[in-house]
């Protein structure tokens, strides 16, 4: 019987349902290696995407490549289409033309997971926050059993101190976000997505759910895309940030953020931290001011 509390030992070693290795390691300083010598330098393609709405261009012939392992920020001018960018690629919204690849491989037959923005309308409120977590599984068949090697795997290795038998609504903003990148990372995506995670949080739980966000990311070295609004987060939870134009959207420039991980909120003041922050800054103004 599976305990929906906080997992203390790591089950299910070996066990093919288990979640697959993390392709970054911890030094012994306590910061990150780069990826897998094997990681591949272009893992998502996406060729000639076209999108409109009405006569609304929103992005038009747009090309673009990204790697495997990284975290992938997305910022830009109000209205660039941020979000619909990345709904187009994770096959939440149709695309007019062009099309979108993982390393040659369709969207239908690559495993994605999405994390909404609004967590309340994101979680079914009648299931515990367990069986929240569950869901993903039984759409995809697997026996009781091979649910609960799985969920147990993902509490352990992440020591999720939340009462999982209680309601969405029994918990805290964070708690219930939390609970949705659980069910986002349960199937063992090859890319998350996270549309604006934490916007609707408070500054406190915000800077809990990037730290949060953090150890995922070194742990799983999933493949994200995240869109932010906030440029610190943009830069703290990064390594490359993609940086838009306003409509019909392009890319204004894809900045490397060459700092080590995990990054505190020591991190934000760091010098090399403030100058990348404020290139992305000059950038975003001045895409910003064209109309």
């Amino acid at each position: 019987m599976l305990n929906a509390r906080k997992q203390t030992g790591r089950s299910g070693e070996g066990d093919a349902t288990s979640v697959a290795p993390s392709s970054r390691q911890q030094a012994a300083d306590g910061t990150a290696t780069p990826a897998a010598p094997g990681t591949r330098q272009t893992f998502i393609t996406i060729e000639g995407l076209s999108k409109s709405f009405g006569r609304e261009v929103v992005y038009r012939d747009f090309t673009l490549s990204l790697p495997e392992g990284k975290m992938i920020s997305v910022f830009g001018p109000n209205g660039c289409g941020k979000s619909t960018l990345i709904n187009l690629i994770s096959g939440l919204m149709p695309i007019d033309a062009g099309r979108v690849l993982y390393d040659g491989k369709t969207i239908a037959q690559t495993r994605i997971s999405y994390v909404f923005q609004n967590y309340r309308e994101a979680l079914f409120p009648w299931f515990r926050s367990i069986d929240n977590i569950r869901y993903p599984l039984k759409i995809m068949g697997l026996k009781r059993r091979e649910q609960d090697a799985r969920i147990e795997e993902l509490l352990a290795d992440f020591e999720i101190n939340i009462d999982l038998n209680a309601y969405p609504y029994q918990l805290s903003g964070g708690q219930q976000q939390t609970v949705s990148i659980l069910r986002a990372l349960v199937t063992d995506p090859e890319v998350l997505f996270l549309d604006e995670p934490f916007s609707a949080l408070d500054y406190e739980m915000t800077l809990s759910m990037r730290e949060q966000l953090q150890k995922i990311f070194l742990k799983t070295g999933t493949t994200m895309l995240l869109v932010s609004h906030d440029l610190e987060e943009a830069v703290q939870l990064a390594d490359k940030v993609l940086l838009l134009t306003r409509r019909p959207t392009r890319v204004a420039e894809i900045v490397d953020i060459d700092l080590a991980w995990p990054r505190g909120t020591e991190a934000v003041t760091d010098p090399r931290f403030v100058d990348l922050k404020s290139h992305c800054l000059k950038v975003f103004q001045r895409e910003a001011a064209v109309r």
